[in-house]
């Protein structure tokens, strides 16, 4: 059984805006991955940060992502992404998604999930 204490610690939650999205190097399939973590109030989503689109970072310098009124922005082409699910709103991907990692938060703390 995986409890929290078996998953690694991507970041705290109050160190992000609510709203708002940072970056963490997190080992995922045995790599160490650059992902971007978005906060919505007390919870909070993962994903690769890479854009479908072209394979490149979603952030415009590292670690800075333009994230609006709950949609992510692709720094480099403008693809727009849902932020609670990652899909593909608008842009040269749309209906793609972002792809996803699995985390959890606990006590205040974004852990990977034992899935990940």
């Amino acid at each position: 059984m995986t409890t929290t204490a078996d998953t690694a610690p991507l970041c705290l939650l109050a160190d992000i805006p609510d709203g708002g999205a940072a970056e963490v190097q997190a080992p995922v399939g045995g790599e160490v991955e650059s992902l971007l973590v978005y906060r919505h109030g007390d919870e909070a989503r993962a994903y690769y940060n890479v854009c479908p689109h072209a394979g490149r970072r979603l952030d415009y310098a590292p670690g800075k992502f333009l994230v609006r009124s709950g949609s992510i922005i692709c720094a480099a082409h403008g693809a727009t992404f849902q932020a609670d699910s990652g899909l593909c709103l608008q842009g040269p991907c749309r209906g793609e998604s972002l792809r996803a990692v699995p985390v959890i938060v606990a006590d205040g703390v974004v852990r990977l999930s034992g899935g990940a």
